[in-house]
Order: structure tokens, then C-alpha cells, then sequence
């Protein structure tokens, strides 16, 4: 273990860019939600298209973290409860790429689907979907940078809301394809957004429940709760 204290301070000084650049990650996957709902549901080609080149500035972030930290391992000779905290940036971040495919898949199909009829009702519900998953996306990565692990667990119960609200859109496009054949392919493109979403509400737990190991310096052992699971069309991309 290296006590040395000019150490200790590059270590700190290294260890604050690192999650500074994970902060700013959060906030480029939150605004790549954000927009992605907006493009599906205003029918904007050129916003859906920011967002699927955004994508690559989230994954340089990702591999430049991962790098850091590797760095960091190798060269600051980290006490357990560090590499501890360096091992949770990395799970942290990885969570966050794949959050940015997610908005990426769903801008890419909001792009196919301006071109088909519209399914009443059902971009305004998608994206209602989206405000809750950025919700707790943010409160995860707030929970991380105060090391709350009362938040974190919040985070965790809220997910199962998320559940709720993809069960209830699965019926809902359900519906909409039993009533008119027409309703097909632009319900199944839906879902499938749908199911990006949810997958989203999955990995902001993910990232809460790396913060519940950062402070209590264990997972948390009970099943976090999910909804009820209806058939699915298919599994998300």
C-alpha cells in the first residue's frame, strides 16, 4: 500500500478527472434520451441523426475512462477501498455505453418509423417512459458522486415502475395491432423502443447498485424488483 502523501494527492487529482469525465458521459447518454424520445415523437429526422453521431463522442468517453483507469491501477498502487472506487467508475461507465446504444437503436428506428402511419397516442407514452429512466438514471449517478447508498437503493425500487410502464405499453401496442393490421410494423418498431428503454431503467440500477458496493463495500443480496414480464415480441437490440 503506498502512503506516500505527493502519491496519495496525484492519486486524488487522477481519480477526480476520471469521474468528472463519467459525469459528463451521464449527461450526454441523459441528453441522448431525451432527444431520441423527442425525435420519435415530433418526427424529426435531423435530431434523430445528431443523436446516432452523438453516440461516438459517449463510447470515446467510455474508452478513455476505462484506459485511466487502468493507468491508474497500474501506476498509483491503489489502497483496497480505491481500487475499490476505481473498479466501480469502470462498471459505471460501461453501464453508461451501453445506455448510449440504447438512445442510438431508438433514434435510428424513430427515423423508419416518421415514415409510417402514426400509432395514436403512443410517442407521447414513449416518452413519458424516457422522463422516468432519465429520472433515475441521474439519481443513480447523484447518488454516486454523494456516495448515497439510501439513494441508490431508491433508484433500485423505482426500476420496477419502469417495469410497469413498458408492461403497459407492450398491451397497449398490442392493442393497436389487433384493432388495424396497418398498426404492424410501426407497434413492432415501438416496442422494440420500448424495450431499449427499459433496458436503460436496468443499467441505471446497474450503476446504483455499484454505488451500494462502493460505500457498503458489498452488492445488495435481495433480487432487485421487476414488473410482471409479458410476452415479448422480441428481445431489444
Amino acid at each position: 500500500m503506498n502512503t506516500d502523501p505527493h502519491i496519495r494527492s496525484a492519486f486524488d487529482h487522477d481519480l477526480e478527472a476520471v469521474q468528472a469525465m463519467v459525469m459528463k458521459m451521464g449527461g450526454l447518454v441523459e441528453a441522448a434520451m431525451l432527444d431520441a424520445a423527442q425525435a420519435l415523437d415530433t418526427r424529426d429526422a435531423e435530431l434523430a441523426a445528431r443523436v446516432r453521431e452523438g453516440d461516438k463522442a459517449i463510447d470515446s468517453l467510455e474508452e478513455q475512462i476505462q484506459t485511466e483507469c487502468a493507468r491508474l491501477i497500474a501506476l498509483r498502487g491503489p489502497t483496497a477501498s480505491d481500487l475499490r472506487t476505481v473498479l466501480s467508475v469502470m462498471r459505471i461507465a460501461a453501464n453508461l455505453e451501453r445506455c448510449g446504444d440504447y438512445a442510438k437503436n431508438m433514434a435510428k428506428r424513430s427515423t423508419v418509423l416518421a415514415d409510417m402511419p402514426v400509432v395514436p397516442g403512443a410517442t407521447g407514452s414513449v416518452r413519458r417512459m424516457t422522463k422516468s429512466v432519465v429520472g433515475l438514471l441521474k439519481d443513480a449517478l447523484d447518488a454516486y458522486i454523494a456516495r448515497d447508498a439510501a439513494m441508490a437503493d431508491d433508484v433500485r425500487r423505482r426500476d420496477r415502475e419502469v417495469d410497469q410502464m413498458y408492461d403497459g405499453l407492450f398491451r397497449e401496442f398490442l392493442t393497436h395491432m389487433m384493432e388495424d393490421a396497418r398498426n404492424i410494423s410501426a407497434s413492432m418498431h415501438l416496442h422494440f423502443i420500448a424495450k431499449n428503454i427499459e433496458r436503460v431503467g436496468d443499467h441505471a440500477t446497474g450503476i446504483a447498485e455499484q454505488v451500494i458496493y462502493l460505500v457498503t463495500g458489498r452488492l445488495p443480496e435481495e433480487e432487485r424488483p421487476k414488473g410482471a414480464n409479458p410476452s415479448q415480441f422480441g428481445a431489444a437490440e
